[in-house]
């Protein structure tokens, strides 16, 4: 189900309504059904996966715990993460591996052999909604409970109600079931607090995606589909959009979530905190996606060794952690020179920061140069993330200070306003969030941002709804 669709309009309240209506005691179990319907809505086939993924590592999370020796307990998380990652390899990157495939063919196969067909098709057409997401929110439950960092759920259906939990379900952000399992089974009341925190949130992400994102995506498409048609300018622009569309598409749609769990009393962690405005890409890694960060800090950094190891061997941990997030994120090799440019930027930064630190620089001068050269290095990073080989990428790059075309790509005058509220906004807040932020302010100044929010909703939502970028990792 998509959060910028009617069905979720109608079934986020009902939710709600229904959830206080319940006696607490069984609570959880109507989120574990919410969270199935939630996520088979639009692909029921998927949620014998969802299904494996849960059992597979509440089975062997029970099986390290009780363990008799090391070697036992290693074997079981092994055999938690083989099972997992071969999921992920199966749905996500075998494709990569194998021949064309001719999508008639698949069709008949679909029709002559359901089942074959359905795999067919998964494995070239359409990736499991949010396989990365849940099996690494199942997988850090199984590497807490062999660290010793939590016991482990007896309970199958609560443990599953955790993995399932519909309004992070299938874009995070990846919660720790630390953090998240008590909330799921506490004595939430239907409080005031609750829910206006939950609408600023709700409303400043249907404004991110809706107006901000939607309407920058369109002219992405443009461009990265038809860069040859545009003159450098025009793609350069296309470029920013592209970074634009990202940034408010997967932070509204955390905003969204955020909002949907407060509404009952459930807090999930942030996830983004205005990485534009970071003045270096340490700081930008911070505050962007910082549910997927610290999962790799915890459970692959820290593990080799983090920086508590020699030169050579922290730059390979580095090295590896952004490679694979690079790749974490699907079955292209452009992916993984996305990691790459970000490794290499972080680790440039890091030995030359006893030569030249403009993000801790005393002149504000000094500290925006950090931040326009944070913002170049991740805009140039964005262009072999959103291009479809490696080729284009290089060809974009290329013409953005070589095009000979003339072509001027026409920008819709609206787009300016709400990009100058968006803008606005984000220098407000400033590590911030709107819910916090607006707290603080006078009723005022409250009321008129919500009718600024919701007044750019109505008259500037774009017409064409693009899907949820990180729909597709």
């Amino acid at each position: 189900m998509l959060f910028n669709s009617l069905p979720f309009f109608v079934f986020l309240p009902l939710v709600i309504l229904i959830y206080y209506l319940l006696p607490y005691k069984t609570r959880w179990i109507f989120l574990l059904f919410t969270g199935y319907i939630f996520y088979g809505y639009l692909h029921p086939q998927f949620l014998i996966l969802l299904f494996l993924s849960t059992f597979v590592d509440y089975l062997f999370a029970l099986k390290i715990y009780n363990a008799k020796g090391v070697f036992e307990k290693r074997t079981y998380l092994a055999i938690s993460l083989v099972f997992n990652i071969s999921l992920l390899f199966i749905f996500k990157y075998l494709s990569m591996f194998l021949p064309d495939a001719d999508p008639m063919l698949v069709n008949i196969k679909k029709a002559t052999e359901p089942v074959k067909g359905m795999i067919m098709d998964a494995i070239y057409f359409s990736i499991p909604i949010g396989i990365s997401f849940y099996t690494f929110q199942s997988l850090s439950y199984t590497f807490d409970v062999y660290f010793k960092k939590i016991e482990p759920q007896t309970n199958f259906a609560r443990y599953a109600t955790f993995v399932a939990y519909f309004p992070q379900l299938v874009a995070g952000p990846i919660e720790r079931y630390k953090h998240l399992s008590s909330q799921l089974f506490a004595n939430h009341k239907p409080v005031y607090a609750n829910f206006s925190k939950g609408f600023r949130l709700l409303l400043m992400g249907f404004f991110l995606k809706m107006c901000i994102a939607d309407n920058c995506g369109t002219y992405t498409n443009l461009i990265f589909e038809n860069y040859k048609n545009y003159n450098g300018i025009s793609i350069l622009t296309g470029i920013i959009f592209f970074g634009l569309q990202i940034y408010t598409d997967f932070a509204g749609y955390t905003l969204i979530a955020l909002g949907s769990s407060i509404c009952m009393g459930i807090e999930l962690m942030d996830n983004f905190r205005t990485p534009y405005l970071s003045t270096s890409i340490s700081n930008f890694w911070k505050r962007w996606h910082i549910s997927l960060t610290t999962w790799f800090k915890d459970y692959l950094y820290i593990p080799l060794g983090g920086n508590k190891v020699s030169i050579p061997r922290w730059i390979f941990n580095i090295l590896l952690v952004f490679l694979i997030s690079g790749f974490w994120h699907g079955a292209n090799y452009t992916f993984i020179i996305w990691g790459a440019i970000h490794a290499f930027a972080y680790l440039a930064e890091h030995f030359t920061k006893p030569y030249i630190n403009l993000s801790e620089s005393k002149h504000k001068i000094l500290r925006i140069a950090g931040g326009i050269k944070t913002f170049a290095i991740v805009s140039l990073a964005w262009v072999f993330f959103r291009a479809e080989t490696i080729t284009d990428a290089n060809d974009i790059i290329y013409m953005v200070f070589n095009s000979t075309t003339s072509g001027n790509l026409q920008i819709d005058f609206k787009i300016w306003i709400v990009l100058a509220v968006f803008v606005v906004f984000d220098a407000m807040l400033l590590n911030n969030r709107i819910d916090n932020f607006l707290v603080t302010k006078s009723k005022i100044f409250r009321w008129s941002i919500y009718f600024l929010l919701l007044a750019c909703i109505l008259m500037f939502s774009a017409t064409v709804k693009h899907p949820f970028v990180y729909f597709q990792f």
